[in-house]
């Protein structure tokens, strides 16, 4: 057997073992926002119109891969909550709509982001030594992973 086809039957292997180790992590992570109100949808809106200020609103629905009128039904109900601000272009171009987070927003990001962390840390505490240097060992690699999507 070739290095490439052992190589391949690795990658496979290994992405059959931690697919459900991600879903389930992610999904527990989107529970913990419940208590306060949000989504864990919404929850990613927040966090990428934060660090994308003035992103538009069809480009943010490429971003977060769904479609316009959904984008749109999400950002209806933030803003009805409070969270998000629509700010109509200036110039150019006046059809174009930039969304920001007001300070409620900002405050409620904060909220998800403590909330999900003390989630994960309560875990990882419970790890020893050695499994808690090969999460850490993960992270880049796993960073890497995902900004070949986006």
């Amino acid at each position: 057997m070739s290095n490439d086809v052992i190589k391949s039957a690795d990658a496979i292997e290994i992405a059959d073992r931690l697919r459900p180790v991600l879903l389930t992590m992610g999904r527990e992570l989107r529970r913990e926002v419940a208590p306060l109100g949000v989504t864990g949808g919404q929850a990613s809106l927040l966090a990428s119109i934060h660090h994308r200020p003035g992103i538009g609103v069809r480009e943010l629905a490429e971003l977060e891969r769904m479609s316009a009128p959904g984008m749109s039904a999400n950002l209806s109900r933030l803003e009805r909550m409070g969270y998000v601000i629509r700010t109509r272009g200036t110039g150019g171009d006046r059809r174009r709509v930039g969304l920001t987070l007001s300070p409620e927003g900002v405050k409620m990001l904060r909220k998800i982001r403590s909330l999900r962390t003390r989630w994960l840390a309560e875990r990882l505490e419970g790890l020893s030594p050695a499994e808690l240097a090969a999460v850490d060992a993960a992270i880049e690699p796993l960073s890497h992973l995902l900004r070949e999507t986006r």
